[in-house]
């Protein structure tokens, strides 16, 4: 049992009013991790308890509450965020709106609340996302909405993890591994957005998890609970949304949406391997870049790919579709394109963005 999970049953025990069971388990779980500070907190006001009714959480003698008294805050702030995921976890049978499609090769899926300080691990079964575990995290010390590099806040979006690392690749700083996220992506770029090395790592060796509002912009999880998704995820594959507060709608009405997008990608796949150029490029946007190429140079070299396959069938393998809303609609579809008489093709992931109403894709590129 997680050490989260043994807190959130002394909290259920203390509103049941079983005070001395929850003092006997809040005294096992300091013994057997003592560097968990909210569980430290919790036993000690349980120990004052026993002495006189308890105002406020936290309720240390005036003298050395005055020496930490922006811990205190930060202490009782991260036992709201673990309590109300037990009051409010997500509905049953629903998944965050940003999971469109997902292949049956993308085994697992991650999705971030940064107002909850809440990370959701999901499994990828025959019947879609499921989720499996949920745990409590810390972000930006300035929220969430990264703009800048250097402005200590969390990025919002959809992202990929790019790369495992283990602690033996790390300083201890980084705790048990480490997972870097391919933040800025090209919607970022396009909005301009500046920084990098944002992962998702654990803590210190001395520490057991850190406040909710604490880290330079990345998202830190408890050491234990970030070893289980080190084994689990598949860098390049794992999708990781992090929103300001997650929207959860049930599983099959995400349905209609997936169709709409399958429609939509087809559209594309059709106009590219028919070789009609003038259609094709109705998908594209005026502002279409990549890299150093601008929408007329991605029209030449379209036109010489098209020569070339032209009269040869087109299909697109494992299909991923994410959806983002900010600042505008925003499609993130990453796919394997094998042409006819290939067993394998290039890996490519589009963007694609609202325009007058219309999907155009901004950015198109290979990644593996």
């Amino acid at each position: 049992m997680s050490a989260e999970v043994r807190l959130l049953e002394i909290y259920r025990l203390i509103g049941a009013g079983q005070v001395k069971h929850a003092l006997d388990n809040a005294h096992s779980l300091v013994q057997d991790v003592p560097n968990f500070q909210l569980a430290q907190l919790v036993y000690g006001d349980l120990l004052l308890s026993q002495a006189a009714p308890l105002k406020v959480m936290g309720s240390a003698p005036t003298n050395l509450a005055n020496l930490a008294p922006q811990r205190l805050d930060q202490l009782r702030m991260e036992a709201e965020r673990r309590l109300h995921a037990l009051r409010a976890p997500p509905p049953e049978n629903t998944i965050p709106t940003q999971f469109i499609e997902l292949p049956p090769t993308t085994k697992n899926a991650i999705a971030v609340d940064a107002s909850r300080s809440r990370l959701y691990l999901f499994e990828n079964g025959p019947a879609g996302l499921h989720m499996v575990a949920s745990h409590y995290v810390s972000i930006g010390r300035l929220g969430a909405e990264k703009t800048v590099q250097g402005d200590q806040r969390t990025p919002l979006g959809v992202y990929y993890i790019t790369s495992r690392l283990g602690a033996k690749q790390l300083t201890n700083f980084y705790g048990s591994g480490a997972l870097p996220l391919n933040y800025p992506n090209e919607y970022d770029r396009r909005l301009g957005r500046t920084g990098s090395g944002i992962w998702l790592h654990g803590v210190p060796s001395d520490s057991y998890a850190r406040s909710p509002n604490s880290t330079d912009g990345c998202v830190v999880l408890a050491n234990p609970e970030l070893e289980s998704i080190l084994e689990q995820v598949q860098p390049r594959s794992t999708p990781v949304v992090i929103a300001k507060a997650l929207e959860w709608v049930p599983t099959k009405s995400v349905e209609s949406s997936r169709h709409n997008m399958r429609n939509l990608i087809e559209g594309w796949r059709v106009a590219r391997a028919s070789g009609d150029l003038s259609r094709l490029m109705s998908f594209y946007s005026p502002q279409f870049a990549n890299g150093d190429r601008n929408i007329n140079q991605w029209r030449e070299l379209l036109e010489r790919e098209v020569k070339t396959q032209r009269g040869r069938s087109l299909q697109l393998k494992d299909m991923a579709i994410l959806g983002w809303r900010d600042k505008g609609d925003v499609l993130v579809v990453t796919f394997g394109e094998v042409s006819d008489g290939q067993r394998t093709g290039a890996v490519k992931r589009q963007y694609w963005g609202k325009e007058n109403g219309l999907w155009k894709i901004f950015f198109e590129g290979v990644i593996g």
